[in-house]
């Protein structure tokens, strides 16, 4: 079976309606840039100010929204539908993320430009944004399989806001307890750290390191959503 973008439009179309109707779920991406335009007025211009609006974008609408979305469809056993149409995997899972993929890149960009921040070097900030997105999506995918109802998938992604959009607080007690040190590959920390290197004048090379280790996140996470989409095809 051949990938048809005429499938994955029709999925995106679907998403985009039922998203704009839950205004529970849609008003949240509007809070990441909210508290960017607080960040720009206040003047705080450093990176870790920045990216926790980043990462809250991508926690909050990359897998919040996705998670909601994901569940939605679980919930009205629209997804078993999907499932059992000429719709392949790949079309269906890429259809679903479309819509939160395009929400949580454009909102980053607002909030980049509601922050004030202007990167050093927009090419390596943009690949690893993308990279980093692509993370989240999937971690809310595998999230709202999981999930039993929109309520559950509300609760459970909770810790997920919370780990990715504060975790970098915890860095700062890495030397007294040093068994947090696992904190520090964590995708969300190592996007602060190439932002922090992009600005020292880093380059690509100089960042293939942290990109390598978002990349394995992303390749784990739709490892793991595959096995789980395989299970709930066969329930």
């Amino acid at each position: 079976m051949t990938f048809s973008w005429k499938r994955v439009n029709a999925i995106f179309q679907k998403d985009f309606k039922d998203f704009s109707r839950n205004l529970a779920v849609s008003i949240v991406v509007f809070l990441p840039l909210i508290l960017a335009a607080v960040y720009g007025r206040m003047g705080l211009d450093t990176i870790q100010a920045h990216f926790m609006n980043i990462n809250m974008t991508f926690a909050m609408v990359g897998t919040y929204v996705q998670c909601c979305l994901i569940a939605e469809e679980k919930e009205k056993n629209t997804l078993r539908g999907l499932m059992l149409s000429p719709a392949s995997t790949l079309e269906i899972l890429g259809g679903k993320s479309l819509l939160s993929f395009v929400l949580t890149i454009v909102i980053a960009f607002f909030c980049a430009y509601l922050s004030e921040y202007r990167p050093a070097n927009i090419a390596i900030i943009a690949t690893a944004i993308v990279i980093s997105s692509v993370f989240f999506i999937g971690l809310g995918t595998l999230l709202g399989l999981i999930a039993k109802s929109v309520m559950e998938s509300s609760v459970i992604v909770l810790p997920v806001i919370a780990v990715f959009t504060m975790g970098s607080f915890v860095t700062v007690w890495i030397e007294k307890y040093p068994i947090l040190q696992v904190v520090e590959y964590l995708p969300n920390i190592q996007l602060i750290e190439l932002a922090t290197k992009v600005e020292q004048g880093a380059g690509f090379g100089d960042v293939i390191s942290n990109l390598a280790i978002i990349l394995i996140w992303t390749v784990v996470v739709y490892i793991l959503t595959a096995v789980v989409y395989k299970k709930r095809m066969v329930d």
